[in-house]
């Protein structure tokens, strides 16, 4: 297959990618939760996802072992998703991280993804970052994000709760209501 046409057929998906989404933080669906006071509704953040900056400490541990400690975060926010959290190398121990050299995926937001792992856990994904991101989402470039299934994550304080699914990687807080991609019944959003 020629470069132009390779070209071609990434755009294409690219944009079959975006635009198949019925729900786009516009109007809530008939089965959403309705958020409480100080709660937000997962259904109200917009497609394409923003990313909003995040001063509440931000704290990753795996064992006894701090990995993450930050009041720089930021935090990228996708209808029907909890957010997921991306924290600022500077903020990393990266003496704890080596990168999966054969691990990648596409986010049609984001672009490429690179895969992280533990030193001590080769095999087994605990974050990944977008080195070379779209433009629209360059922001994250040098920061990597956490898989809270596999590691201790916290919000400002508070413990967060793992997305379902090993795909997902949001961070559950008691301000959010959803119910959220990755649960049961859920791949068609």
């Amino acid at each position: 297959m020629g470069s132009n046409k390779k070209a071609k057929t990434k755009i294409d998906w690219l944009r079959k990618a975006r635009e198949h989404w019925n729900y786009k933080g516009v109007e809530r669906p008939p089965f959403a939760i309705e958020p409480k006071e100080n709660q937000r509704s997962v259904w109200d953040f917009p497609r394409p996802p923003i990313i909003e900056k995040v001063s509440k400490p931000v704290i990753v541990n795996h064992k006894d072992i701090r990995i993450v400690d930050s009041r720089n975060a930021l935090a990228v926010l996708e209808t029907a998703s909890p957010p997921t959290y991306y924290i600022p190398k500077n903020d990393i121990d990266m003496n704890t991280l080596v990168t999966m050299p054969n691990k990648s995926s596409m986010c049609e937001w984001k672009g490429n993804a690179v895969y992280w792992t533990l030193k001590e856990m080769s095999n087994i994904p605990v974050a990944w970052s977008y080195p070379n991101p779209f433009l629209e989402f360059e922001a994250l470039k040098d920061h990597i994000a956490f898989y809270p299934q596999h590691l201790d994550c916290y919000v400002d304080g508070e413990q967060v709760r793992a997305q379902s699914g090993q795909f997902y990687a949001g961070w559950i807080t008691s301000d959010l209501v959803g119910p959220f991609k990755g649960e049961p019944r859920t791949g068609h959003w």
